[in-house]
């Protein structure tokens, strides 16, 4: 019984140690963990509290930086804005300096003016005064004249001019034939002068040719070589460079034919190089086409700057130089149109300094004349519409302008380079060998010619010689008279004028021969 009470007793003892050892423990455990939570609470504040610091440092900091960026900023904007106030206060100073300038001016005008007003009035009052004394004494006088003669003064003017109205009539009459007559000698005399001597002075070279050009080929073969397989080669070369190509039996040789002498040169050129390099595609063509065609530019802009050199004129338009460039392509009746420009503008600058002319703006006007003629075949018009247009795009003087203009009467001319371009035109395309004219043309102008003369009664028979440039005539001497041959001259060149188209003029020559037939038997 005790031993059971005494191991009861032992394990209640133990239960109660264990009891009082755990709460203790506990108690103990709940202290550390409230340290240790105190200890992690203060170490969180401290790293709370060193962030908080941190960030409010790093936000000084960023207020500083925007604080200054803002300040230089504003401190450029504000630089800016005083350095345009300061131009904007220079300008309207400078304006109100020329401002004051001007006013200035004007109000010393204005005094000038003023001034001037003044001395005029002054001498308009004097005049009047001074035409005033002049009326009353002209007013005495004629009085005076009226108490001596005992005429009035109508009476007076009356008579005299009754007197002296048939001597003047048959005098004036006198005067003005004498001198008609010797201003007529003098200017044909020295219209003949200078033209003969601008002619003689003048030699030109005049190169012949037509709408078509003549290639040469190293053998027949090369005829089957451009025209290619099917045909493409010679359709890619028409159609590249707008030339029709001709082949026919003429051994070796082919034609390009085409009315704008500029695109058959480069075709011309282009199949040249082809046949020389020898391989003809159309790749080969187009390239070929690029080469021709620059060089025939160069050739173009080579011609121009020549005929300025030789002209001895400066200061054209490089267009107008690439345009008379054109002109060394261009013929007109077989005549070259260059050459033909640099003949006009020789004879034009040789008659302006027998004239006592500056020579240079009339061998410009001459070299200038025709220059339409290098567009007509682009642009729709005469060539003289043409190359009045263009003068005026490139700033050429009035002067040229008008001669341009007026070079074939289609105005009046103005100026007296006008007319040197008109004559000397005349001259260069009329004078023998200097045009080329086919000979059907030839003939049915010379039987025109012989048709008009004979048309006329009394003309027995007629003929055209110098190639056209005479018409010799034989009238009957008993129905054309002597004093009638003259009218019938001028009725022959009116009819002439109205129904056959020549260049230059046509000498209408009469001849009346009376014979006188008697036998000795």
């Amino acid at each position: 019984m005790n031993f059971w009470l005494a191991i009861a007793l032992i394990v209640v003892a133990a239960v109660l140690s264990g009891g009082i050892f755990a709460f203790v423990g506990f108690k103990l455990g709940e202290k550390y963990r409230r340290k240790v939570g105190e200890e992690k609470i203060g170490s969180a504040e401290q790293e709370a509290k060193r962030i908080v610091e941190e960030a409010q440092r790093e936000a000084e900091a960023t207020k500083k930086e925007a604080v200054i960026s803002g300040k230089d900023e504003a401190h450029k904007l504000l630089s800016n804005a005083e350095k345009e106030i300061s131009e904007r206060r220079k300008e309207i100073q400078r304006q109100e300096r020329r401002i004051q300038q001007k006013e200035e001016t004007v109000e010393k005008k204005m005094d000038s003016l003023e001034k001037k007003e003044e001395a005029v009035s002054q001498k308009n009052k004097a005049a009047e005064a001074r035409l005033e004394e002049a009326e009353k004494l002209k007013q005495s006088q004629f009085e005076m004249l009226e108490k001596i003669s005992g005429l009035t003064a109508e009476q007076a003017k009356s008579y005299i001019l009754t007197s002296l109205d048939g001597e003047l009539a048959h005098e004036k009459a006198v005067r003005i034939k004498e001198y008609e007559q010797k201003t007529k000698e003098e200017s044909e005399k020295t219209a003949r002068e200078i033209i003969s001597l601008a002619i003689q002075r003048v030699a030109a070279d005049h190169v012949s040719e037509s709408t078509v050009s003549v290639v040469p080929l190293p053998g027949d073969e090369m005829k089957g070589r451009i025209i290619g397989r099917e045909g493409r080669n010679i359709r890619a070369i028409e159609t590249i460079t707008g030339v029709d190509i001709i082949i026919d039996d003429t051994p070796e040789a082919i034609t390009l034919s085409c009315f704008e002498p500029v695109k058959r040169e480069i075709a011309r050129v282009m199949l040249e190089k082809l046949i020389s390099d020898g391989r003809i595609h159309p790749a080969r063509i187009e390239e070929m086409y690029e080469k021709a065609r620059r060089e025939v530019e160069a050739m173009i802009k080579s011609e121009g700057e020549r005929a300025i050199i030789e002209a001895g004129i400066n200061g054209i338009h490089p267009e107008l130089v690439k345009l008379l460039g054109r002109l060394h392509f261009r013929t007109s009746y077989g005549q070259n149109v260059l050459d033909h420009s640099l003949e006009v503008a020789y004879l034009c600058g040789i008659m302006a300094s027998e004239l006592g002319l500056e020579p240079t703006m009339a061998r410009r006007a001459g070299l200038l004349h025709d220059i339409g003629k290098a567009l007509d075949h682009e642009i729709e018009g005469s060539h003289i519409e043409i190359g009045v247009d263009v003068a005026r795009k490139y700033k050429e003087s009035e002067i040229v302008v008008h001669a341009i203009h007026a070079h074939h009467g289609d105005v009046e001319a103005k100026t007296i380079i006008a007319c040197l371009v008109q004559a000397a035109d005349a001259i260069s395309a009329a004078r023998p060998g200097a045009r080329r004219e086919n000979i059907e043309n030839y003939i049915k102008r010379l039987e025109k010619l012989e048709e008009v003369a004979s048309s006329f009664e009394g003309v027995e028979r007629s003929f055209a010689i110098q190639a056209g440039r005479e018409v010799r005539i034989l009238v009957k001497p008993d129905v054309v008279k002597d004093d009638e041959m003259t009218l019938l001259a001028r009725d022959i060149c009116k009819k002439i004028e109205e129904e056959v188209e020549y260049p230059g003029q046509i000498k209408v020559n009469i001849i009346r021969e009376s014979r006188a037939i008697e036998y000795a038997k």
